[in-house]
């Protein structure tokens, strides 16, 4: 038997769509899509800051608990839709854990996600840099406490960002390890300050504090953002998945990693066909 061709084909398509439509009479009944809430919380004098929550599918239907998702730079006008969206698909497919979201709106990023002042060119066009333990203090003050009082968490957490939010989180992992269970920073920008956190990064773990796992990649920034990722992943050690990835950009790499690093942080039992491409595959470069 053979099929019409696809002009043909589209056509009847076309044809069939424009009659269910017509006999379909319209409707008023325009129904909002709530796919989370938003709690405005108090970050400054003056200063209010958003902090949206996805609740996973299921959650309003059972009396069952879930890990966290701290998210950094989870704005509704950030990257809380697409790490959402994300999730969610993960999930789906069992690929990760179904989590509780948490996006933490981020104003002045240079401020609250840098720790240092940087070198004296950054210090003049970044004039406001290297205020990171404020907004980490907001995080362990006002975010954490509100979600775990708020909403059925299970005593798992995890947090999650890029560029300069993945800076914030590999220095986070360094400075107050025990603030979240895993990390996944990428393509941190490792290269600020003249990589002087990645550069003290053996001297901090020193300390015999317990760090949990951190996810970290780099795409094709040049050699001062793969080294600096490089050097910090050796004073990880087994507790570092580094994941190279110099066949994307700063622009490409959080879309393409983003169900890998989730993946990372709540990992699933399940046994996935090698041709889906699930892996996460870690390397251990110094």
């Amino acid at each position: 038997m053979r099929l019409p061709a696809l002009p043909v084909l589209l056509a009847m398509t076309a044809s069939a769509w424009t009659a269910a439509s017509a006999a379909a009479p319209a409707t008023d009944d325009v129904r909002p899509i709530t796919i989370g809430e938003t709690h405005m919380l108090a970050y400054g004098e003056g200063d209010i800051r958003e902090v949206n929550v996805y609740l996973p599918e299921g959650y309003a239907q059972t009396d069952g608990r879930y890990p966290v998702l701290y998210l950094i730079d989870g704005g509704l006008s950030q990257d809380f839709l697409h790490v959402t969206g994300t999730s969610a698909l993960n999930a789906l497919w069992g690929r990760s854990k179904p989590a509780i979201v948490v996006g933490i709106e981020t104003k002045d990023r240079r401020a609250e996600l840098i720790g240092t002042p940087g070198n004296a060119a950054q210090r003049k066009q970044f004039p406001t840099a290297g205020k990171s333990a404020e907004f980490r203090a907001f995080l362990h003050d006002a975010v954490k406490p509100m979600i775990e009082a708020d909403y059925r968490t299970n005593g798992e957490d995890a947090v999650m960002g890029e560029s300069l939010a993945g800076l914030f989180i590999a220095e986070t992992w360094l400075v107050e390890p025990t603030l979240f269970d895993r990390y996944a920073a990428i393509d941190a920008s490792l290269w600020w300050d003249e990589q002087s956190l990645a550069r003290s990064a053996a001297r901090s773990v020193a300390d015999g504090k317990d760090r949990g796992p951190i996810y970290l990649t780099y795409s094709n920034e040049g050699p001062e953002t793969e080294q600096g990722a490089e050097l910090f992943a050796a004073a990880a050690g087994d507790k570092a998945c580094l994941v190279p990835r110099t066949d994307l950009t700063h622009a490409t790499a959080y879309h393409v990693l983003t169900p890998q690093a989730l993946q990372f942080l709540f990992p699933t039992a399940n046994t996935h066909d090698p041709d889906w491409g699930f892996e996460v595959t870690c390397s251990k470069k110094s």
